[in-house]
């Protein structure tokens, strides 16, 4: 009798545990980006694959919160003469795996990264001599000479689990390391972020979920689990952001879109910029842009007014304000007393009557990306204002997937195409040597196709020189050259307008004390979700 009544307590307990569901809700971040999300951190390049690779995986060093410069992360301390930086590690860091990092991780990382070319390895190409774990929690790097930008690039080198990618490997063109994991680190991470992937598909959506054992935390109320959705309409995000389904809107909603949000009970705008310029690339290497004459004849012949109008959000937002060239105000280099630019037809003119093509003799090709619809308009404006010269202007819409495919060479790159691009690291030569270098293979940043000796000769002096007044200097110099061989349309300088539910908490853009560099402010560690 007695066992009889403690099973039917128990039945009833448990019954009553199914009737009552669990005990706390699981807290789900939503929000969206620009396809593609690439989750490999030997590929990655753009922006949304930037929030990924902050997210799953850790760096040595990490941006400054306020202030420029970077700070530790993965790194304890570190020790230079110039040349050699040797950095000492944490010892309670632990990858998704369970297995701990050590200083082979970080080597190992850096070595799959060079080997395979891809993403930001140029950061570093010809500049490490070499990179060799001194013990379990020391990390040793020589550099071919001092290189002013190096601390600042690290935060581009996430490391990896070495055991973890070894032991997913297939077979690939890296000899014993097959395809360095490649195949395996297209659906799943090896790193030691707060957050692991726990779905991908880079075209629709990235699932992450909590790391428990992340060695910094997490907010009160962080997210359990992370939605980040790709190539989402804009009619679809508003309608998703009324209902409170989607939290964060991507930073390339149409202007009116986001005001229509920010006018919504229970949404928000917060803002960042300072190192992102938006730019038109025109391709160098294919006719008529292969001449300068014709180049400048566009750089003067565009409305930069009305598209700055286009941009205007309400009387405290825009997506935009004025550029004076490639630097934006927030890094080292940018000359605040060259003009912005404004349209000017006697001057574009005069342009292209030095040009030797006719503006009637070959057709310009303008893209315009898919995904972000608001730059359909700006194409829009250039082919207004271009065939106002006489030229002949076909507007194609293009993903963007397929644009960074056509990029990699001139001759099937458009001859302009309007491109966001942000420094990728606190530092102005990771904006300008990719977007600029002739050394630097064809990718979106560098669709200009620009081969110019004295902006090489510039941007190897700007990394070799290690005071900030002469590298400061140095790039003014840069900036000056780049106007007159106007190898881009210096739209304006973006400024990222975020629509957040206040529902979510995200102190990184919410105050500038906060705020990291720009792309590097999305860390879902640091938001709460509450819920209203």
């Amino acid at each position: 009798m007695i066992k009889l009544k403690i099973g039917l307590l128990a039945g009833a307990l448990a019954a009553a545990i199914l009737t009552a569901g669990p005990s706390w809700a699981e807290k789900v971040l939503s929000l969206d980006e620009s396809p593609v999300g690439e989750i490999d951190p030997a590929k990655a390049t753009d922006y949304a694959d930037t929030v990924l690779m902050i997210n799953l995986y850790d760096s040595l060093v990490y941006p400054k919160k306020g202030e420029p410069g970077v700070q530790p992360l993965l790194a304890t301390s570190w020790e230079t003469d110039g040349k050699t930086y040797t950095f000492k590690l944490r010892d309670d860091v632990k990858f998704h795996s369970g297995n701990m990092l050590s200083a082979d991780d970080v080597v190992f990382s850096f070595d799959r990264l060079m080997a395979m070319g891809q993403g930001f390895s140029s950061l570093f190409k010809d500049r490490v001599e070499s990179v060799e774990a001194v013990d379990a929690n020391t990390v040793k790097f020589t550099l071919t000479e001092p290189y002013a930008p190096f601390l600042a690039s690290l935060v581009r080198l996430q490391v990896l689990d070495e055991d973890t990618v070894m032991a997913n490997l297939k077979e690939g063109d890296y000899g014993d390391f097959g395809d360095y994991g490649a195949e395996y680190l297209s659906a799943k991470d090896a790193g030691s972020g707060a957050y692991s992937v726990e779905s991908q598909n880079p075209q629709s959506e990235t699932v992450m979920i909590k790391f428990p054992d992340y060695f910094l935390g997490f907010a009160d109320d962080a997210p359990d689990r992370v939605r980040y959705r790709y190539g989402m309409e804009a009619s679809t995000v508003r309608a998703a952001m009324s209902r409170g389904e989607h939290d964060i809107a991507d930073l390339w909603i149409p202007p009116e879109v986001i005001k229509a949000l920010a006018e919504e009970p229970g949404i928000s705008l917060y803002s960042e910029g300072g190192a992102t310029g938006e730019y038109v690339k025109l391709n160098t290497q294919r006719a008529p842009l292969d001449d300068v004459h014709c180049r400048l004849a566009l750089t003067y012949a565009f409305d930069y007014a009305t598209a700055l109008k286009l941009l205007k959000i309400n009387d405290d937002f825009s997506q935009g304000i004025p550029a004076n060239g490639p630097i934006p105000s927030g890094l080292l280099g940018h000359d605040a007393d060259a003009p912005a630019y404004e349209q000017d037809l006697d001057k574009a003119k005069a342009e292209l009557a030095q040009c030797k093509y006719g503006p009637g003799d070959i057709p310009l090709d303008i893209a315009w990306i898919a995904e972000v619809p608001a730059r359909e308009r700006i194409a829009l404006l250039m082919k207004a204002n271009f065939e106002a010269l006489g030229f002949k202007v076909n507007v194609t819409k293009v993903p963007w997937a397929l644009l960074t495919e056509q990029v990699t060479k001139p001759e099937t790159t458009p001859h302009a195409a309007e491109i966001a691009v942000a420094a990728v690291t606190p530092d102005p030569d990771s904006l300008l040597y990719n977007m600029y270098s002739s050394t630097v293979p064809g990718t979106w940043m560098s669709a200009e196709h620009l081969s110019d000796a004295e902006v090489d000769r510039l941007l190897e002096a700007g990394r070799k020189e290690t005071d900030p007044a002469k590298r400061f200097d140095i790039y003014k110099q840069l900036n000056a050259r780049l106007r007159e061989v106007a190898p881009t349309l210096y739209l304006y300088e973006l400024t990222g307008v975020f629509t957040v539910r206040d529902a979510v908490k995200v102190p990184a853009l919410q105050t500038t004390t906060d705020r990291y560099f720009d792309n590097f402010n999305l860390l879902f560690r640091e938001m709460s979700v509450s819920d209203e």
